[in-house]
């Protein structure tokens, strides 16, 4: 099981829907998060991308130097930037960080937001695009270690003696992942990429989506590995996550809550879609929320894209997660309010359970700083027994 982090260049908050306890989101503050989840052992995290967050390239190219091991799951737009310039963009990427870049394909649901960008194609196009895109993109970076070059005559893009002189660390290309729900994302899927990512939906719903799309890549004579994109809210019981739960979304007014919903209504992505649909756009109670045992729809009411969280304690949440695993998923991509601390309270609280990370290692290494407070001042503190 790998479990990545997020870098939230969108903004931070410990109520949603309000400025009320939010946070400057600026580089220091992402460096922060980064360099927590590099020291905590998460695998990697991702970064957004949109109009609403800071450019996704830019952020991760500068945390390249205060990290370590950390994996970066960067987004590129096809249509937004051509194929060669995006292979060039990931292959120096990888070179400077030694092999550490994932790629996430975002084809955009949001009609405003893509038009505002030039791009003015319906749902399906942008899939042909993708699809055309993702030709010429993997073919540049597979024939640079060759010396070779690509040509590609498509209905959208083309490409005539493309070269890339500077290959990838990693071989043919960095790692290709990719979420959608809708039919023509999942021929994408099973055509091009090595990590299906699904929103968090009940296992049932997950599960149909990963028979899908395991089955279109077979028939393709292809394989894929399968992630989840979650929030979480650990705590050491059950009655303290659900009560952050609701003080997450307590400061909400059902205006708000409208209009975020109306936003999203405007989009033709078939994954908003069926976010929206587990929570009908109503704040209600917890009963009307949790969509299935620990899985919480809370998030979604004003948040786009991933909207449901993991609610409990440690084990409850270890428990999803596992239940999740055993349907396919290896990868788990999770965030928290704020996401500082939450990422230190679910590697305290869930990593021992799941047997990653990093404090394991350190505790068997020779003691180079207590782990707690001294007792009396030379007592190194023992685990409770309680």
């Amino acid at each position: 099981m790998n479990v990545f982090w997020f870098i939230p260049t969108h903004g931070d908050s410990r109520y949603l829907g309000t400025s009320e306890g939010a946070r400057v989101a600026n580089y220091d503050y992402f460096r922060q998060v980064a360099i927590a989840a590099d020291t905590l052992g998460y695998e990697g995290v991702l970064l957004p991308t949109g109009r609403s967050c800071e450019d996704a390239w830019v952020v991760a190219s500068s945390l390249i130097p205060v990290t370590h091991r950390l994996k970066f799951l960067v987004a590129i737009r096809p249509g937004l930037s051509s194929p060669g310039l995006s292979a060039r963009m990931a292959a120096t990427f990888d070179r400077l960080s030694g092999g550490r870049l994932r790629i996430n394909i975002v084809t955009g649901g949001d009609a405003a937001e893509l038009e505002g960008d030039g791009i003015f194609a319906d749902h399906d196009t942008r899939y042909e695009i993708t699809d055309e895109f993702l030709h010429i993109w993997r073919g540049l970076l597979d024939t640079a270690h060759e010396g070779g070059s690509v040509d590609w005559s498509g209905r959208h893009l083309s490409s005539k003696g493309g070269k890339l002189l500077y290959p990838s660390v990693q071989r043919p290309h960095p790692p290709l992942w990719f979420g959608g729900s809708s039919p023509a994302a999942h021929q994408i899927a099973a055509e091009h990429v090595d990590t299906y990512l699904t929103w968090g939906e009940p296992p049932d719903a997950v599960a149909k989506k990963i028979a899908d799309v395991r089955a279109q890549a077979a028939a393709r004579g292809r394989q894929l590995k399968f992630g989840i994109r979650l929030h979480v809210i650990v705590r050491e019981t059950e009655e303290e996550a659900w009560q952050d739960a609701e003080r997450l979304i307590s400061r909400l007014d059902d205006d708000t809550i409208a209009r975020a919903q109306q936003a999203f209504a405007n989009m033709d992505s078939e994954g908003q879609r069926r976010m929206a649909a587990l929570h009908g756009g109503r704040r209600g109670s917890r009963e009307t929320l949790e969509v299935y045992p620990n899985l919480w729809a809370g998030v979604g009411l004003v948040r786009g894209g991933a909207g449901t969280a993991l609610v409990g304690s440690a084990e409850q949440v270890a428990t999803r997660m596992r239940e999740y695993q055993e349907l396919g998923i290896d990868t788990f991509i999770l965030s928290g309010y704020p996401h500082l601390e939450e990422s230190y309270r679910f590697a305290e609280l869930v990593f021992p359970r799941l047997g990653i990370g990093n404090d394991a290692a350190a505790r068997t290494a020779p003691l180079s700083g207590p782990f707690g407070e001294l007792v009396g001042n030379q007592f190194v503190p023992q685990a409770s027994q309680s």
